[in-house]
């Protein structure tokens, strides 16, 4: 005769495989996740792979299967070289204006000087600047007026055009109403 105790695990016996069971399987489930399953990676499926950006840096690669695995190359932060040229730029325009404000004021009067023919570039060399008189207003800006021979030219040119139009019409009337 066997006892029930050797044919039937005892409740203490039970509990200890359960204990054990427990064990094992605590650290199975204390493992992490996978980074895309956690937030950390966010995957986008492209036609030879797919793009793949970390979350936590910004950092956006390229992945791809190469025949003996699969490997992400990080693509080139564009939004970084224009900060960069941004910054350096900032810092250039704060030396002009530095440099800018340490320059003495022009002396009054120096600019109303006519400059002689070598300072002048060569294109300026050959119309030099009429010489200013003391009273003239430099406010006042004067439009030359077309010459009399100017409206004459411009006159024969419209009465030129307006015949050539005349003639254009009739030509027409007379095509549409079949004569030629």
């Amino acid at each position: 005769m066997t006892t029930a105790a050797t044919s039937h695990p005892t409740l203490a016996g039970m509990v200890v495989a359960i204990a054990m069971l427990a064990g094992l399987a605590a650290p199975a489930m204390a493992q992490s996740k996978p980074d895309t399953e956690n937030g950390r990676y966010t995957l986008a499926p492209i036609t030879d792979g797919f793009v793949r950006l970390d979350t936590r840096s910004g950092v956006v690669s390229h992945c791809m299967d190469k025949g003996s695995g699969w490997a992400c190359y990080a693509l080139p932060d564009e939004r970084a070289a224009f900060d960069e040229e941004i910054g350096r730029l900032q810092q250039e325009n704060e030396k002009l204006k530095t440099a800018l404000a340490a320059r003495e004021p022009p002396a009054m009067g120096k600019t109303d000087e006519a400059l002689p023919q070598e300072a002048l570039p060569k294109s300026d060399r050959l119309n030099p600047p009429a010489p200013k008189s003391a009273e003239a207003d430099h406010n006042k800006i004067e439009i030359p007026l077309p010459s009399d021979q100017d409206m004459d030219r411009v006159m024969s040119f419209v009465e030129r055009a307006w015949r050539r139009l005349v003639e254009m019409a009739s030509r027409l009337q007379n095509d549409s109403s079949g004569k030629i």
